[in-house]
């Protein structure tokens, strides 16, 4: 019985990512949108370097 409550707590984190890597939502899609421009904003006040944008170039590969 301990080991099947302890088993299910430690899974249900777990579950959550799994449900959540669902399609993005309206709201989602809107918060990423907000963050480019605030990005764009943000580049356009303090450029960033070169190692900065090979950073993001890698990032982007990798999906995240």
């Amino acid at each position: 019985m301990k080991l099947t409550l302890l088993m299910s707590v430690c899974l249900l984190p777990l579950m959550g990512t799994v449900v959540s890597c669902r399609e993005k939502g309206p709201a989602e899609k809107a918060g990423e949108n907000v963050d480019e421009a605030v990005e764009k904003v943000s580049d356009a006040i303090d450029p960033k370097g070169p190692a900065e944008k090979a950073g993001e170039k890698v990032d982007k590969a990798l999906g995240d």
